[in-house]
């Protein structure tokens, strides 16, 4: 039997294979209104080019240097996608990825998504690019573009995963480093706001599995529900890091994501000296405290797996401290002397322990 090539049946199209170019162009018209809220005067063009273009004026930097940094949201997304919230895991998108910048003490300029869908939903793109759009203000960068990849066959209907690039710059002569700390610097912790972006394959398999807690379910230790306190979006420090180097003498920044405080405080000890991390100075929030008595979970393994409450460090010169301290209040950053640094005892040692107790924890 001879087929037809012209028969309808057998005549294939990319909708056909899971592919709509039309669902793809009226998300593109959803997005665009909170595309265009993050953005910066050095932008050129708008949303529809194949690349995005930002004017670099060089006249304001002496001797320019660029930073970048790629990140994701990982399996917070998951809860996300249970509780069909979606306008807010694009704040935490933008977070991972400028306070990652702002280390090197970077004014994060632009930052480009890349969102991935087993099939395109344009109001719920439009929701991620929403959050992604927010958290480009709060960090005080444009979203210069992004791409969105329709992945049928690869991903279910209804999932999607994030992931953004972002593009810094700073001062050759102000970039911050290990290479800055001294003995005798303080550290100035600064409070997160809940479980940012790490470890939630953890806290999900405690909290729903272990625990069969469920996310619309109101808990009395949070105010408000789990799926709530799950999402909150992760704190952006970007502007607020900035401020304080203008203002105070900074060494440098650590910012607390996966590995937890101590793994991520010693990638900016330099060797030779050593940062000792005082539990007795904060309390990590109440959903800490439940994954690790739900779970049984060792106070090592939480260390390693959360930020446990401290979401950025600053390292400042001693004499720095309390003005460091006072620009962070003023900006409503919960903040206290986390710790200091020393000399290590043990030069081939670990660069940053903790050392105590935590309030009630």
């Amino acid at each position: 039997m001879t087929e037809n090539p012209t028969d309808p049946v057998l005549s294939a199209t990319y909708a056909g294979a899971g592919v709509s170019i039309e669902a793809g162009d009226e998300a593109v018209e959803k997005l665009k209104p909170w595309a265009a809220n993050a953005t910066r005067p050095e932008v050129l063009g708008g949303i529809g080019g194949f690349a995005g273009l930002f004017r670099l004026k060089l006249d304001r930097w002496r001797e320019p240097v660029l930073a970048s940094s790629t990140d994701g949201v990982g399996t917070k997304i998951a809860v996300a996608q249970a509780m069909d919230v979606h306008d807010t895991v694009g704040v935490d998108l933008v977070a991972m990825v400028v306070d990652d910048l702002v280390v090197c003490g970077a004014e994060p300029l632009f930052l480009q998504d890349y969102i991935a869908v087993g099939k395109v939903e344009p109001d719920k793109v439009a929701a991620l690019v929403k959050g992604i759009s927010e958290g480009c203000v709060q960090a005080g960068c444009a979203l210069l573009g992004g791409e969105t990849a329709e992945h049928p066959g690869l991903m279910a209907d209804g999932a999607y995963d994030l992931s953004a690039t972002g593009v810094g710059v700073v001062e050759a002569d102000a970039v911050l480093s290990p290479e800055r700390v001294r003995p005798g610097d303080v550290l100035i912790g600064m409070g997160s706001s809940g479980l940012h972006s790490n470890g939630y394959s953890l806290a999900r398999h405690v909290l729903l599995e272990i625990g069969r807690l469920n996310l619309e379910g109101h808990v009395e230790e949070f105010g408000r529900t789990l799926g709530e306190e799950m999402l909150e979006p992760t704190r952006i420090y970007a502007k607020d890091c900035l401020a304080l180097v203008a203002e105070a003498e900074v060494r440098t920044f650590a910012h607390i994501t996966g590995g937890g405080l101590a793994a991520n405080l010693a990638r900016v000890i330099p060797q030779g000296l050593h940062a000792t991390i005082d539990r007795g100075t904060w309390t990590p929030q109440p959903v800490f405290s439940m994954i690790a008595q739900r779970g049984r979970v060792e106070r090592e393994e939480m260390e390693r797996t959360f930020n446990l409450g401290v979401g950025m460090v600053a390292v400042v010169a001693p004499e720095e401290a309390d003005r460091a301290l006072a620009v962070l209040t003023a900006r409503h950053v919960p903040c206290w002397h986390l710790g200091e640094v020393r000399p290590a005892a043990d030069p081939d040692g670990p660069r940053a322990t903790l050392i105590g107790d935590h309030p009630r924890f």
